[in-house]
């Protein structure tokens, strides 16, 4: 089993900035892929970045590219959100694969076991 425990969600204005952050714990050695996807209201989840935890990877949506960073120490997983705008509010969730990153199939949420509760972040226009 594999534990996720997201925070540093909140309310900013457009243009402004916020850190996720995602604690692992468990049994995390089978976990190969390590991912923030987002849903916002009336929408599927969508993936927003990911890292290869063997080799540091990373994997961005196009939206979020040269805005988002996506970063691991440890069994934290961060995301750097800058430039926020309306368009990236919802609930963003860290999750965990067993399954490595791949091409664009690292943003499809069946492919991730373990999820954490969420953390949800608005954008004020």
């Amino acid at each position: 089993q594999v534990q996720l425990v997201e925070s540093g969600g909140g309310s900013v204005q457009t243009g402004g900035s916020l850190r996720l952050s995602c604690v692992a714990s468990g049994s995390t050695g089978n976990s190969n892929c390590m991912a923030w996807l987002r849903q916002a209201q009336g929408k599927e989840r969508e993936g927003v970045a990911a890292i290869a935890t063997g080799g540091g990877a990373t994997y961005y949506a196009d939206s979020v590219k040269g805005l988002f960073t996506i970063s691991q120490d440890k069994k934290t997983i961060y995301l750097q959100m800058n430039n926020l705008d309306p368009e990236d509010s919802g609930m963003y969730y860290c999750a965990a694969s067993p399954y490595y990153c791949y091409g664009d199939r690292w943003a499809r949420a069946e492919r991730y076991n373990y999820w954490g509760q969420g953390t949800q972040v608005t954008v004020a226009s």
